[in-house]
């Protein structure tokens, strides 16, 4: 038996045009799998698409852009993928946005709804339009990228991290109820991670040697590190793991000495 094996399957992977969301597309792909590259922008989209095809093979991968604040174009999104490969095995929901950096009691109301309807609001959509057919199928693998920020506070991007930590109840949630149809559904909780999206906690030489300093592994994550959480939970290395919340972060959150 390949553990860590995907030959055959169909992912979909919200905002895989850059960052995390690539770097597990790639990981997938050398795994085997069939790839739906989704982002807001389709040319983004296609130039990893095409990236991916290069190295595996015309057809490996699919780009299909959908903004994940809009439901329709979602359902777009999931019908062209079954158009496409005919199936739907894996749903990485990484995809999500911060539109507020400050006090909680500054953040306006529009910005609070948005960021619940994209990280939270969002995932529900994507995965009650997959789980049906892997719950038929009795197979099938779902995994959220939520965050640290869902276990610790924040006095500047507190409404994403209560974002976050409502990612790992929906979670908890749809693991018991999709469990018994050998649904997988979990989280990985990354630390911080050398991405354009984190770049105000890393991007300046000050900010990344004060991470260095207090994560004990001395540097800043980088996006090939969720990939690798990610393969676990979506192969069969990771057959009898679910509702659980990996976290990647180097050792940061259990570090005493911050």
């Amino acid at each position: 038996m390949k553990l860590f094996e995907l030959t055959g399957k169909v992912a979909i992977i919200t905002g895989s045009s850059r960052g995390i969301g690539r770097a597990i597309a790639e990981v997938y792909a050398a795994a085997g799998a069939n790839i739906v590259i989704s982002s807001r922008k389709q040319r983004a989209c296609e130039e990893v698409a095409a990236a991916i095809n290069a190295r595996h093979g015309e057809g490996r991968a699919v780009a299909i852009a959908a903004s994940i604040s809009d439901k329709s174009a979602l359902e777009t999104m999931v019908a062209k993928t079954r158009q496409t490969f005919g199936k739907i095995d894996i749903l990485v929901c990484n995809a999500a946005s911060n539109p507020y950096y400050g006090p909680m009691a500054g953040i306006s109301d529009e910005q609070f709804r948005k960021i619940f309807d994209n990280n939270v609001l969002s995932n529900h959509w994507l995965i009650t339009m997959v789980a049906p057919e892997m719950m038929a199928r009795r197979d099938g693998a779902i995994v959220v990228v939520s965050s640290v920020g869902g276990l610790i506070g924040s006095n500047v991007i507190g409404a994403y991290h209560i974002s976050k930590a409502a990612d790992l109840q929906l979670v908890r949630n749809l693991a018991t109820e999709l469990g018994p149809f050998n649904v997988r559904v979990n989280a990985i909780a990354p630390g911080v991670i050398r991405t354009d999206f984190a770049k105000a906690l890393w991007g300046d030489a000050k900010a990344e040697a004060e991470l260095r300093r207090t994560t004990p592994l001395g540097r800043v994550g980088e996006p090939v590190d969720i990939a690798g959480p990610a393969l676990l939970l979506a192969s069969q290395a990771g057959a009898f793991i679910n509702g659980q919340a990996i976290v990647v972060d180097g050792g940061k959150t259990v570090n005493g000495n911050i």
